[in-house]
């Protein structure tokens, strides 16, 4: 297996959220972007039969660019994001997201925000085909280095 062999970008250009122009944003899909790693030093980032492979553009890294919408649901403090496209992120049935602070909005106060998504393997729903990524949060800072 080889990595993708894209060139490396701005690391603020990339881990970042676009929203809609739609009036509300409760529950409005929005485009988030991120970047994870290429093949070029990866001694394998998963295991399968008990073999390491790597996986394109998943993990850690800054190689290539990956984007994907989501919808935003909060159940209590919990917030959770579930992919509304079905293969944009990968055909696999699994996705490695790395730790990222991605750039949310600029609050009344000229602050900045940022949705925190943890590191997590995330498996496809068999049934509506998506991904969940679960345990974000927002916060003045980014809780993560995003490398």
């Amino acid at each position: 297996m080889s990595g993708c062999q894209k060139e490396g970008y701005p690391q603020t250009d990339l881990n970042r959220v676009v929203q809609g122009g739609m009036e509300s944003k409760e529950n409005a899909p929005i485009l988030v972007f991120f970047a994870g790693h290429d093949g070029t030093n990866c001694p394998g980032c998963i295991i399968m039969g008990g073999k390491r492979y790597h996986v394109d553009c998943q993990g850690a890294g800054t190689k290539c660019a990956i984007s994907t919408k989501v919808t935003i649901e909060q159940i209590g403090t919990n917030f959770t994001a579930t992919t509304t496209d079905t293969f944009d992120l990968t055909s696999e049935d699994f996705f490695m997201m790395p730790d990222r602070s991605l750039y949310y909005e600029t609050d009344e106060n000229n602050n900045r925000i940022f949705l925190n998504i943890p590191a997590q393997l995330v498996l496809r729903d068999t049934v509506t085909q998506q991904f969940t990524f679960t345990g974000l949060f927002f916060s003045e800072a980014a809780a993560y280095s995003n490398n």
